[in-house]
């Protein structure tokens, strides 16, 4: 892969170099510091992401949203006496309306934003299976654990085509339990035990199967797929660290 595709970097790397840029964020109580890196952060996603659909349409207005979502609930909910010195920006009966809850609830979005978008560099780009992979090979992190994660990764869509079965099942045979809240509930209780039992039956295969090819048997094992660090991903974690000098550098640079 091309070394603009973010995907082609060790998942170990974009999981724990974002975390200085993350600290810095979460700690600063200005409104440049978030937003900078915020910024930083979402142009790698658009660049090397590989975003497409509802996926990349969530990554550009999702973060938007939440800041003025956050924006207003602040301003709403923020208490008067805080920041009553600020400018009064509108009266309606018994509520004010101040600049600095705007500016608070401003400030705490951007800082929510910036976090998540940072996050969102490993969240969008990284499979879960080579991440495990990563973290047994460099990490050093038991096998036993990694292979119990690839487990209950596996399960999860495998749980959800059996309720789909389950679903259909019902339909077919007429017991779909009609409508409303009541009915719903009555219908999920219905699915619960064939997905128990179908959640035991799977879990007694899985443990017969690595029981049979020697899970747990050595201290180490060998695996089928290796992720390696390359000199991208030292390029890559040095540049996630200094971005967060950018903020302060830029700040000086306009005065």
């Amino acid at each position: 892969m091309s070394v603009w595709s973010l995907r082609s970097y060790n998942p170990v790397v974009k999981v724990l170099a974002p975390v200085p840029a993350m600290i810095v964020t979460a700690l600063s109580r200005d409104l440049w510091t978030p937003a900078v890196l915020a910024v930083i952060a979402l142009a790698m996603l658009l660049i090397g992401g590989g975003l497409r659909g509802r996926t990349l349409i969530a990554a550009i207005a999702g973060p938007p949203l939440l800041v003025a979502l956050l924006t207003v609930s602040f301003g709403v909910w923020t208490d008067p006496d805080l920041v009553d010195h600020t400018t009064a920006l509108l009266t309606a009966g018994p509520f004010t309306l101040w600049s600095g809850a705007l500016e608070t609830g401003l400030a705490t979005g951007l800082r929510v934003a910036a976090v998540m978008l940072l996050a969102l560099i490993a969240g969008l780009t990284t499979d879960g299976t080579d991440l495990v992979r990563s973290m047994i090979a460099h990490l050093r992190m038991p096998y036993r654990i990694g292979y119990a994660g690839f487990a209950a990764m596996r399960f999860v869509p495998r749980f959800r085509r059996d309720l789909e079965i389950i679903r259909l099942a019902h339909r077919v045979r007429g017991v779909d339990g009609g409508r409303g809240p009541v009915a719903t509930l009555r219908r999920y209780n219905g699915y619960a035990v064939p997905l128990l039992a179908g959640a035991m039956r799977h879990g007694d295969r899985v443990s017969l199967a690595m029981e049979a090819r020697g899970f747990g048997a050595f201290a180490t094992r060998t695996e089928r797929r290796h992720v390696p660090l390359r000199l991208r991903d030292a390029v890559l974690a040095v540049w996630l660290v200094a971005v967060c000098l950018v903020p302060h550098l830029l700040s000086g640079a306009l005065g």
